[in-house]
């Protein structure tokens, strides 16, 4: 895997078609999944969604911006490849979220039970606005909202 250790080295960029098939290796859950991460992977880089951490020896993780949720800026996807985790690769991709968002609010949503991610997003100013129940058995969705001037 990427030596990501060294932030300065680490750029971030769009993603393009071509970039899907690294995505999927990067990513645990589209390696075990079937087709649906896959495909879902495929799509975002298609429609530009995708910002990708890119590190001289490859892909650190990616982020996934749409603007589907009631017109909003949406955070659909924050993955960081396993052994690039908690080396402030999540935290330079949702700043880089933050930064091109076009609209005036953006959300994002992680489960109750990922306590490393409700610690990242609280680190880097979005508040917790929401809750929903029935999506994950036995483990809610927490909802995020990052505001400009949390930016």
């Amino acid at each position: 895997m990427n030596n990501v250790h060294d932030l300065r080295a680490l750029t971030i960029r769009a993603g393009t078609p071509a970039d899907a098939p690294t995505l999927v290796a990067l990513d645990p859950v589209a390696r075990s999944d079937g087709d649906e991460r896959r495909t879902h992977i495929q799509r975002w880089c298609r429609a530009g969604s995708i910002l990708l951490a890119d590190t001289p020896t490859g892909p650190a993780g990616y982020c996934v911006l749409e603007y589907t949720f009631f017109d909003q800026g949406f955070v659909t996807m924050l993955m960081v490849a396993e052994s690039g985790r908690g080396h402030g690769v999540g935290e330079k991709l949702l700043r880089a979220a933050m930064a091109s968002c076009l609209t005036d609010k953006l959300f994002t949503s992680t489960n109750l039970s990922n306590q490393p991610m409700q610690r990242l997003l609280q680190r880097v100013g979005w508040r917790s606005v929401g809750m929903v129940h029935g999506l994950d058995d036995g483990d809610p969705e927490v909802f995020y909202l990052c505001t400009p001037r949390t930016r």
